[in-house]
């Protein structure tokens, strides 16, 4: 997949590809989200950089950047993805499936 002049793609947990405005490099939320999914992942040098969340989380990051994210609600986004992440690999290690969180 190749993304489009002004763009980047990222590979979302569920394996979809979802193409990124390189603007939106500038928002806390995406270095956050790149910088969790250096620790997971490590570096990619080839294909899609692997993001930490799932395809309906991107979508609805790429919709609140759209409308206006605050600084507030991308605290509260990036505190979400944390849970997740922690909830997880807990659950995992405890033998239950995962549960994700929902932040409105």
């Amino acid at each position: 997949m190749v993304a489009d002049k002004g763009h980047f793609i990222v590979s979302t947990t569920d394996q979809k590809h979802y193409e990124v405005p390189l603007a939106y490099l500038s928002k806390e939320i995406f270095r956050e989200l790149l910088k969790m999914s250096e620790g997971e992942f490590g570096l990619q040098c080839d294909g899609p950089t692997r993001g930490p969340c799932d395809l309906l989380f991107m979508e609805y990051i790429i919709s609140l950047i759209r409308r206006g994210l605050t600084k507030d609600l991308e605290k509260a986004l990036l505190m979400s993805v944390a849970m997740i992440r922690c909830s997880s690999l807990s659950s995992f290690h405890r033998g239950h499936t995962n549960q994700q969180l929902l932040v409105y």
